[in-house]
């Protein structure tokens, strides 16, 4: 078998666009209009076939596989099953298998056109697009129906012609000698690749593939609760098939960025407040900017640190349901480290009017209920 990437003259890890440059430039010197000797035909034949398999990522990571763009590892050769003299074991099967109506038999020409391949991208939006939905573009890498030729792989004015080879059938027959004696193989046709049609003079801008790639923006929708990993799905917005075929679909993988003040969990937000020692023993409000606005937070006489906090409603949209989640907020009260001579004698006089005292050591444990009794004993 050919090797395709000796036949466009490029490397094996050659990129798309070296592909397209290398046939382009092959094409025109081999092209039945520039060149109609029978030479040139079959080696413009050979340029399109490989450039049809090295251009479609599929087909070109199956080859590198296998070295094969059908998938496959290679067959039995022409003397296997038998001895000399016999086709191959893969002949017979697909003789039956073309006898039988299967692909490959009695099917006809193939169409050009073909659906295109499905997309992945990635949107990297902000926590707030997440909470409330909002847009997002993307700029897309993909391939377009050509306009020159709107997707018919034809120069404008011209059109495909039967293919002199098989008649327009797509597939030629051939007589195979098998243990069963001579039997008819049906086979693609060689010239026209199966589709019972050949383009003489092939869009100039596509290179008769009827589509071409280009770098455009993409504004899609983001639907409120989205979160890492959830995936948009787009209908049709995908890559334009070849031979002006349909669209393939577009998935949008959302990624959230993290945000400095508030934390997600789950349909939640999260986010904490420091709060003076003397504010929390006190009482106090805090005015809280969260991402619907201001909002008073109240903090109650004696709040301890871990206390949380809860406002409703103010959390992230629910992606498959109404409303909206809530808003926690962590309050951590603050001890102060550094205090004046004054302040000090203050905390001293408060801690001695509330009757406070060091303990040293393990934590005073509670009293168990007999000690308690002998203590009400006492006081007797």
């Amino acid at each position: 078998m050919a090797d395709h990437y000796a036949t466009l003259g490029v490397s094996r890890d050659a990129s798309a666009e070296e592909i397209k440059r290398a046939y382009r430039k092959l094409a025109r010197q081999h092209h039945p209009d520039v060149n109609p000797s029978e030479e040139a035909a079959e080696e413009f034949k050979r340029i399109s076939h490989a450039y049809e398999v090295l251009s479609d990522e599929d087909k070109r990571r199956v080859y590198d596989q296998t070295g094969n763009e059908n998938g496959t590892a290679g067959g039995f050769g022409g003397g296997g099953f038998g001895g000399a003299g016999f086709g191959g074991f893969a002949d017979i099967f697909e003789t039956f298998m073309n006898a039988a109506g299967t692909p490959g038999g009695g099917r006809g020409p193939m169409p050009r056109a073909r659906r295109g391949q499905d997309a992945l991208v990635t949107a990297r939006i902000e926590l707030r697009d997440a909470v409330f939905g909002g847009e997002a573009t993307l700029q897309l890498d993909t391939a377009v129906t050509c306009e020159r030729c709107s997707g018919t792989c034809c120069e404008p004015g011209t059109h495909p012609e039967t293919c002199s080879t098989c008649q327009g059938q797509g597939m030629t027959q051939r007589p195979v000698r098998s243990m069963l004696g001579t039997i008819m193989a049906a086979e693609t046709c060689p010239v026209c690749r199966g589709f019972g049609t050949v383009i003489p003079h092939p869009c100039t801008e596509c290179s008769g593939q009827g589509r071409v790639r280009v770098q455009q923006p993409l504004t899609i929708r983001i639907p409120a609760g989205v979160d890492d990993g959830t995936r948009i799905h787009l209908a049709g917005r995908g890559e334009a098939g070849p031979g002006g075929g349909p669209n393939g679909d577009l998935y949008v993988e959302v990624q959230v960025r993290p945000d400095e003040v508030f934390r997600r969990e789950g349909d939640h937000l999260a986010t904490t407040v420091t709060v003076p020692m003397a504010a929390a023993a006190l009482g106090t409000s805090v005015t809280l900017e969260t991402l619907d606005g201001p909002q008073e937070v109240d903090i109650e006489p004696g709040t301890q640190s871990g206390h949380v906090e809860t406002l409703r409603g103010l959390g992230v949209g629910r992606l498959r349901g109404a409303g909206r989640g809530d808003l926690k907020v962590d309050v951590v009260v603050t001890t102060p480290t550094d205090v004046t001579d004054e302040q000090r004698a203050l905390l001293e006089q408060l801690a001695g009017l509330r009757g406070e005292e060091v303990v040293h050591g393990a934590p005073p444990q509670s009293k168990g209920m007999f000690a308690r009794l002998r203590e009400n004993l006492k006081n007797l």
